[in-house]
């Protein structure tokens, strides 16, 4: 049974979603403030995060980030009042894999976990045990320990750098849109969303690239979007 940890300082809408997620067949655990989120996350890491962002102590917004310097990666739902485009981009720059507002159809904020669950399942059979490290010119990731080293010195990413560097490694000279790379690591398909993307290339290719305005790694690919170069070695 899988365990999602909902974060939500309205005790009517906090119960209502916690009896249809048990419904649906999930065990639920409330906290209704951010620092007792923090305790629970840490303590018993859910499957799961079903986060407000306007909460008395620690918000949303800051719980997210503090979350994603967790090891280990769980996909996290915002939902939030706050329905204007720079409030659902920040949510999906500082780390969430999904954004609803309120008000919400409770049978849709299933639907959006039952997603969730089946694109983690997904990603996990997609992984190629015969290479879990993969070589880039002076570039090393390794898939298993979720580490990127560049000539012997380990480079800091973020839980979504890294899983766009690793879609683009896993297929060599592919050709991206923005769409498409917004499907495969964050799980939208929303136009609007695109320069999520953008940005996020712009500070991969400051970490990765020896010289970012020169990239040797994840090229531009004019009219359409990106592909990583096809010169790479399975280890």
């Amino acid at each position: 049974m899988k365990n999602i940890l909902l974060v939500e300082d309205d005790p009517d809408i906090a119960q209502l979603v916690q009896m249809h997620l048990t419904d649906a067949g999930y065990q639920v655990e409330r906290c209704a403030d951010g620092h007792s989120v923090l305790e629970s996350f840490h303590s018993r890491p859910p499957d799961l995060v079903i986060l407000d962002l306007m909460l008395p102590g620690i918000g949303g917004m800051e719980l997210c980030r503090q979350m994603r310097g967790f090891p280990r990666y769980i996909p996290i739902m915002m939902l939030t009042a706050k329905s204007t485009e720079l409030d659902r981009v920040l949510g999906l720059e500082v780390g969430a894999d999904d954004y609803l507002t309120k008000p919400f159809s409770i049978q849709e904020l299933v639907a959006r976990v039952n997603a969730q669950f089946r694109r983690a399942r997904a990603q996990a059979g997609c992984l190629e045990p015969s290479r879990p490290v993969i070589q880039i010119h002076d570039l090393v990731i390794d898939s298993d320990k979720r580490t990127v080293v560049r000539n012997g010195r380990a480079l800091q990413l973020t839980s979504k750098e890294f899983d766009l560097l690793v879609e683009f490694a896993r297929h060599p000279g592919r050709a991206y849109t923005r769409a498409q790379l917004l499907d495969a690591v964050w799980g939208y398909g929303h136009e609007g969303y695109e320069h999520t993307v953008n940005s996020h290339i712009n500070r991969l290719r400051a970490k990765i690239e020896p010289d970012p305005s020169n990239p040797r790694y994840i090229l531009t690919v004019w009219g359409i979007g990106y592909k990583l170069t096809e010169q790479v070695e399975g280890v």
